[in-house]
């Protein structure tokens, strides 16, 4: 889900580049970045759910 999140930042990012649009605080290698965090939050497992059928017993 986030690697899905990381690519939508990224296009967004990739259209405000062509388009010439950034602020100060707001612009294409903000995006950039926040992208990165959310693809190395993906890697790391961060927002992949919790297993419940790995507790308990195996008989």
């Amino acid at each position: 889900m986030l690697a899905i999140i990381a690519a939508v930042v990224f296009a967004i990012a990739l259209v405000c580049d062509w388009a010439g649009v950034g602020s100060d605080f707001f612009n294409y290698q903000t995006l950039d970045t926040i992208g990165f965090l959310l693809i190395a939050l993906h890697l790391a497992g961060v927002g992949s759910g919790y297993n419940w059928r790995g507790r308990g017993r195996r008989r």
